[in-house]
């Protein structure tokens, strides 16, 4: 029978793979003991007992990127990070179920993020399919806005990627738009990723949401790009 909202709360506090903030007024994150843990510098040490890149998965939703690409690239440690604990607990969970060590899952505000990451512990960050906030003056929630890029320098390894993947037209165009006008360097740009070889074998992982997309000809776009240095 399928679990109610409720239920899945329930069930998510008791996951040893996520660690979860309830109150950006309160910057803390607890883990499945309800003990207050401060991850920050130490997820290397203290989460993933290894060396492996981090790599954050922003707005994973219900985690199936996350958990496919920690599945595609052993050799590295994957982050998916939302606020929806209702979501999140579909990945997590099968996290578990698949004994997907190197995935593991932050629920907080992506607003807080530099609370609980520190400087350089992330070697690429994913952002698949986020709400593209078309309403006019929400441009500045858009997780490629300059607002949400000067928060992941503080995080990200100076060379460190991230990767867009969108079916919108609007967030396409204007990520390409504040890449240029901030002079960060774009590593790849296309507006129909599947109309050709694609550039990344991650990109072969399709979302449930993706796939009702190019069932209704929508067409995928992807930009791969690193900020530019401060002293630049």
């Amino acid at each position: 029978m399928r679990k109610s909202k409720l239920e899945r709360f329930a069930e998510l506090d008791t996951f040893p793979n996520v660690l979860q903030n309830f109150n950006v007024l309160k910057p803390v994150v607890v883990n499945n003991q309800k003990e207050e843990v401060d991850p920050k510098g130490r997820w290397h040490s203290l989460i993933f007992g290894n060396e492996k890149p981090i790599v954050l998965e922003l707005a994973c939703g219900k985690g199936e990127y996350t958990c496919n690409m920690a599945l595609a690239e052993p050799g590295k440690n994957y982050v998916g990070v939302d606020i929806k604990g209702n979501r999140m607990h579909r990945g997590a969970k099968r996290a578990l179920l698949e004994n997907i060590q190197n995935a593991f899952f932050l629920r907080t505000d992506i607003n807080i993020i530099e609370t609980f990451i520190g400087p350089g512990e992330i070697s690429e960050i994913w952002i698949t399919f986020p709400d593209p906030h078309l309403k006019t003056g929400k441009h500045l929630k858009r997780l490629t806005s300059p607002r949400f890029l000067a928060k992941y320098r503080n995080i990200l390894q100076p060379d460190g990627i991230i990767h867009l993947k969108t079916d919108d037209p609007t967030l396409y165009e204007y990520t390409l738009e504040v890449i240029a006008s901030e002079g960060h360097r774009l590593l790849y740009a296309d507006h129909d990723i599947y109309a050709k070889p694609l550039p990344e074998p991650l990109l072969e992982i399709k979302t449930y949401y993706e796939g009702m997309h190019l069932a209704e000809g929508r067409k995928i776009k992807y930009v791969k790009f690193q900020l530019s240095l401060l002293n630049e």
